[in-house]
């Protein structure tokens, strides 16, 4: 690897060695299971298997609101899957999702489970199967669907752009942190001048939009996600900082955020979630 400008491509790339940076010990240009590995399966029909990320967040803090508003078959067990250490590789999360990326959801309520996997998907198929988050008429549906589509185009240009190179690349480089940064602050503009005139992504109501782009986008205005906020000012759009200080106020946005976290404070971290008494032992 360099980091000079006379850098030229070979004619066909090959892998031959490690790339670098914090996830390189994982990162390979072939998919599939690594391993055999099962997964343990707990008491509850949903099953998910994740970790605290931001597209984690985005299914924990789902279905605690699913269970908030009073959807008692949306009870579930998350088991951490440590995906520093190549868990998603594992030969059961690779059936769940060949992709192997969390979360991957597990839905055992029926005589043959359904895998669900890509964290926009989950979303989608827990609103349309608890009719919760998710508007009936066309106009308010369909905005929300725009508003859900974009977070997922979106972030990457957040998570594997901004943040590999600001945060996990084995050296900083200015031109990809100059050009990713200038593209995120252009994304938060974006949200900035549409929460400008609605509440709510999709309008005055609460919907899975909300919550996908709060997993990434609300992480990064309070300055959680990669330690950035004072690198990307982010205090300037305060319209995405009412938003997201709304949010938070909601009890399941606070549990959601919680579970399968293995970083910060031990008493804020709940590793594996299998009943709602297990929020009793942390600080929500």
């Amino acid at each position: 690897m360099t980091n000079t400008t006379d850098y030229i491509p070979p004619k066909v790339w090959t892998w031959e060695k490690p790339n670098g940076g914090e996830f390189a010990s994982i990162n390979r240009p072939t998919a599939g299971a690594r391993e055999e590995r099962e997964l343990p399966i707990g008491k509850h029909p949903l099953q998910l298997y994740s970790m605290g990320t931001p597209n984690g967040v985005k299914v924990t803090i789902m279905l605690e609101e699913l269970l908030e508003a009073g959807h008692s078959g949306a009870e579930y067990d998350a088991w951490l899957i440590k995906i520093s250490e190549g868990g998603q590789f594992g030969s059961d999360f690779v059936k769940i999702n060949p992709n192997s990326k969390i979360p991957a959801l597990l839905d055992r309520s029926a005589a043959t489970p359904i895998r669900v996997f890509e964290s926009a998907s989950i979303l989608f198929y827990l609103a349309e199967k608890f009719d919760a988050f998710l508007p009936k008429d066309i106009p308010a549906r369909t905005e929300t669907m725009n508003w859900l589509f974009w977070q997922m185009g979106s972030a990457p240009y957040l998570g594997g752009g901004f943040g590999h190179f600001y945060a996990y690349a084995p050296f900083k480089m200015e031109y990809p942190i100059d050009r990713f940064s200038m593209e995120v602050k252009r994304q938060l503009d974006v949200l900035d001048q549409r929460l400008a005139i609605s509440e709510y992504l999709a309008g005055d109501r609460y919907t899975i939009a909300d919550i996908a782009t709060f997993a990434w986008y609300g992480a990064l205005a309070k300055g959680w996600l990669y330690n950035a906020g004072e690198f990307l000012s982010v205090h300037e759009y305060t319209h995405v900082q009412r938003w997201s200080d709304q949010l938070l106020k909601r009890p399941a946005v606070k549990r959601g955020r919680l579970v399968n976290r293995t970083w910060g404070e031990p008493n804020e971290q709940l590793l594996e979630r299998h009943d709602s008494s297990d929020f009793d032992s942390i600080k929500i």
